[in-house]
């Protein structure tokens, strides 16, 4: 098949641009009839393995949140997707619907139109549509899904809120702290020396780093991120180092707390959500596995899973592990006594996002602090360090 990229009109008159991949030419006419639109010009782009661009999140829970609402409201599929491919602002979803169109308008299901482009749908969200379908409620698994992106997306933003704010307030310090190093405290500090006697050992000390700062700059400078990406590349390419970052990962103070905290919140809710779909567990916990994004929940994970295959209790597997705190395991005790699981894990997810948003709210309100009192200590430093010998030699010429 080949892509192409073609104008067409509605019945309105309205000229309407969007690619769609068809056998031929005679091929995408017909299709384009089928939504009402009349081919004006076509023409060939690329091959089929390239037709579609990845989704960001927000497009893609956009596009399933449009689809849920619709498939409520009773719209056939193809309706659906015709109306979303003339109607959206954004090309890659008009490329998406045209492609989903064209396998379900030749007898595919809605899962397996996903399943063919696994570069947009997750293995995760293409088994949920499938189980969906077999149960007949996908306009509820449809929003079960959107729900579940939406609170990942907020939870990610967060992460970045987490990350973002104080990488920035330290390298602002740092820039600070490089011009005052290399730019004014050799002038200062070279008038101090010049005006005799015998330097004190802090501005000894000053002299001593800006010197570094100065000769050894240009290796300085640059070395943090140097070593940031021999570390990513090293733990791409080495399964035991990536595994000991990963360890490390958990054992920052402080910030490992909130990392563990975030991971084990997307797996109670995408446990949650395979469960409330009608997804065995052992398969919702190799999802669960998929979506860690550490190695060392990921072992527990499998260890857990291992468990609960050979006939323990989901809380046992869990608790066995460590991966869960003791309250929230007496919820999944609970839950599975009641026959309440899925309440019992949604709830899991809302305690622990409450946690995580205290958490960062904490640390964000201690960082601003921190640091000023950091950059205080160095001016602080520099300010002894250069009026300290001045002073001195006042008061050598006062005595005099």
């Amino acid at each position: 098949m080949t892509l192409y990229r073609y104008r067409a009109v509605n019945i309105s008159g309205k000229i309407t641009c969007g690619e769609t991949d068809a056998l031929n030419e005679r091929v995408l006419e017909v299709q384009l009839k089928k939504s009402n639109l009349d081919l004006i010009r076509a023409q060939p782009v690329k091959k089929r393995n390239h037709i579609l661009h990845k989704l960001s999140r927000r497009d893609l829970i956009q596009f399933l949140f449009q689809l849920e609402m619709l498939l409520r409201a009773g719209v056939p599929v193809q309706s659906i997707l015709s109306d979303l491919r003339s109607t959206s602002e954004t090309p890659h979803i008009k490329a998406l619907c045209a492609n989903l169109y064209e396998k379900i308008d030749a007898g595919s299901t809605i899962s397996e139109a996903f399943g063919a482009n696994p570069g947009i749908f997750p293995e995760l969200v293409v088994n949920l549509v499938r189980a969906g379908e077999a149960t007949g409620q996908l306009p509820y698994v449809l929003g079960e899904i959107v729900a579940s992106l939406k609170w990942q997306d907020e939870l990610t933003t967060k992460t970045k809120q987490l990350l973002v704010y104080p990488a920035f307030v330290t390298l602002i310090v740092s820039a600070v702290v490089i011009f005052l190093m290399i730019y004014l405290v050799p002038q200062i500090v070279g008038f101090v020396a010049n005006m005799g006697g015998t330097l004190p050992m802090q501005t000894r000390l000053l002299l001593f780093v800006s010197r570094l700062f100065v000769v050894y700059g240009w290796i300085m400078i640059p070395a943090p991120f140097i070593v940031m990406l021999l570390l990513i590349v090293l733990a791409r390419i080495n399964y035991r180092f990536k595994r000991m970052m990963h360890v490390a990962q958990l054992h920052i103070p402080y910030l490992g707390n909130i990392i563990k905290k975030i991971i084990l919140a997307r797996i109670s809710d995408t446990l949650g959500l395979t469960y409330r779909t009608g997804i065995p567990v052992l398969d919702g916990l190799n999802y669960c596995r998929n979506i860690a994004g550490n190695i060392i929940m990921q072992e527990a994970l499998e260890r857990a899973r291992t468990d609960i295959a050979n006939g323990a209790p989901i809380n046992i597997g869990f608790s066995a592990q460590k991966l869960f705190p003791p309250l929230v395991i007496r919820m999944i005790k609970v839950g599975e006594e009641t026959g309440d699981l899925a309440v019992s894990l949604k709830n899991i997810s809302y305690f622990y996002n409450r946690d995580i948003n205290d958490s960062i709210t904490r640390i964000q309100a201690l960082i601003e602090p921190t640091l000023t009192i950091v950059l205080g200590l160095i001016l602080g430093w520099i300010m002894m360090a250069v009026l300290g010998p001045i002073y001195d030699t006042i008061s050598k010429l006062k005595l005099t």
